[in-house]
């Protein structure tokens, strides 16, 4: 497993499009609204980590998954691998392990330097486990969507739905709360987990309501195995 994860993590090295995409895009765009945190005056911090949160999972670690399986199996790499030893919980752990840990990276030193400029998350441990929730959630529906896209430019477009989907879904739930339209918001994808990191970065919400809403980004996590297991292919997809 480790060292099918040191490969891949020397493949997304010399990928410029996966280099630009994972690290380039979220980091200018966090910049970006930190820039906007200090110069309109009374923007919520928490709307603004839970947004940043996002635009790292989503266009780093979620489009990433599904570019990254799509190539391996265009290029036989999966195939050939499966026919090793090694299990195929094991082949997709190694594969996904070097995105997943620099995305985690990303949202710590983001979420870091978001805390020294604004202030400091109000449950430092409940924003944890919002975002592996989110993290979580993102790798699954990364899985189900490479079960449905044949190649890595066709990535470009299977990842579409979901990748603004989320982002705007983190928008809205940051920005507007979850007084109107509650049971929407936090069923929609990421609606629930921006609402959790809102609340672990400002305070003032009850930990045990807070940790209730774990449950409709864990519910999407099983839907998107759950449709991995179906879609989820080895061979290249025609």
């Amino acid at each position: 497993m480790l060292s099918i994860a040191q490969g891949e993590l020397i493949q997304i090295f010399r990928n410029r499009l996966v280099m630009v995409t994972m690290l380039v895009l979220p980091v200018a765009f966090s910049g970006f609204y930190m820039y906007l945190q200090d110069r309109i005056p009374g923007l919520d911090a928490g709307a603004v980590a839970a947004i940043l949160l996002f635009l790292v999972m989503s266009m780093g670690l979620y489009s990433t998954v599904v570019t990254t399986l799509a190539s391996r199996r265009q290029n036989l790499f999966l195939k050939r691998l499966r026919s090793t030893a090694a299990s195929d919980a094991r082949i997709l752990v190694g594969l996904l392990l070097p995105v997943t840990a620099i995305a985690t990276g990303q949202s710590v030193v983001i979420l870091t330097v978001l805390g020294v400029v604004t202030e400091a998350p109000a449950h430092p441990l409940l924003l944890v486990v919002a975002v592996l929730a989110a993290l979580t959630m993102m790798v699954g529906l990364g899985l189900a969507t490479a079960g449905v896209t044949n190649s890595p430019d066709h990535a470009q477009v299977t990842t579409l739905p979901l990748l603004i989907g989320t982002l705007a879904v983190s928008g809205w739930v940051g920005f507007t709360g979850t007084e109107e339209l509650t049971l929407i918001k936090r069923l929609l994808p990421g609606g629930s987990a921006t609402e959790l990191v809102v609340g672990a970065w400002n305070g003032g919400v009850p930990l045990a309501d807070s940790l209730l809403l774990l449950a409709p980004t864990l519910a999407w996590v099983v839907l998107a195995l759950l449709a991995a297991t179906r879609l989820f292919r080895w061979e290249p997809r025609h």
